[in-house]
């Protein structure tokens, strides 16, 4: 079982690992660094690094998890990454189909595979399906995600990186907030934040904002649990209902 701190989600699955660079979003990539440092220690899951890598004894995690939980697909990869084929990604959705207890949230970059993936194959209703919209250009991937047939479909704004100014966020479900972590990170602005959850209340959309990161409402740099979740005096973590 994988436990996590990412606030959203109750436990990770990555029957993938490994993903490339595609948009500024990336820069800083968490996953990456993770997993260069579990290579160094000599975890066999990570022997290739950070290349895209199919696990196929991860397959049957979830099944073996029989308490209802939500499931966050491949924290350290991208699934819809163009090296993994459509045929595991078969089997990925296989694992899910069987896995009815569970919710399974599914967050990518390559918006236009996943649709095209959809547009074969149907979501099973526990499936959640996201993309990441981190600055402007990234609001594209809306348009793609908006196409398929899913019970919940939400954008994930992390890290944050410049003021997205309107987003149609029509036939979308939730939104996900937050900032930068890592000795890196990239400065995430209240007023940008604070654009977004307007346009959710107006829209009647849950809201969640998961972390400043690594600078503070005041653009002082601390560690991330300094830091904290609260945006304009509350924190605000409303998740949709299933």
């Amino acid at each position: 079982m994988s436990g996590t701190k990412i606030e959203w989600t109750d436990l990770t699955w990555n029957p993938v690992t490994g993903c490339s660079k595609i948009s500024s979003g990336c820069d800083n990539c968490y996953a990456q660094t993770l997993a260069r440092r579990l290579q160094a220690m000599g975890s066999p899951k990570y022997a290739q690094g950070f290349t895209p890598t199919a696990h196929h004894d991860s397959l049957n995690e979830p099944l073996k998890w029989k308490r209802p939980r939500s499931i966050f697909v491949c924290s350290m990869a991208d699934l819809f990454h163009e090296a993994i084929p459509f045929s595991f990604i078969d089997q990925v959705m296989a694992t899910i189909n069987s896995a009815k207890w569970h919710y399974f949230q599914i967050l990518t970059k390559r918006a236009a595979r996943m649709a095209n993936y959809f547009a074969q194959n149907p979501a099973p209703a526990h499936v959640w399906l996201g993309v990441t919209v981190e600055n402007g250009p990234a609001k594209r991937r809306i348009d793609f995600l908006r196409e398929i047939d899913c019970s919940i479909k939400f954008i994930s704004c992390e890290p944050l990186l410049e003021d997205l100014g309107f987003i149609d966020l029509k036939n979308i479900n939730w939104v996900i907030v937050g900032g930068e972590t890592g000795v890196n990170a990239r400065v995430m602005k209240p007023e940008w934040a604070r654009s977004i959850k307007r346009l959710t209340e107006k829209m009647a959309i849950p809201f969640f904002f998961k972390q400043w990161g690594a600078w503070g409402a005041d653009g002082v740099k601390r560690t991330k649990k300094a830091n904290g979740q609260v945006l304009d005096g509350q924190i605000t973590q409303m998740t949709p209902k299933a």
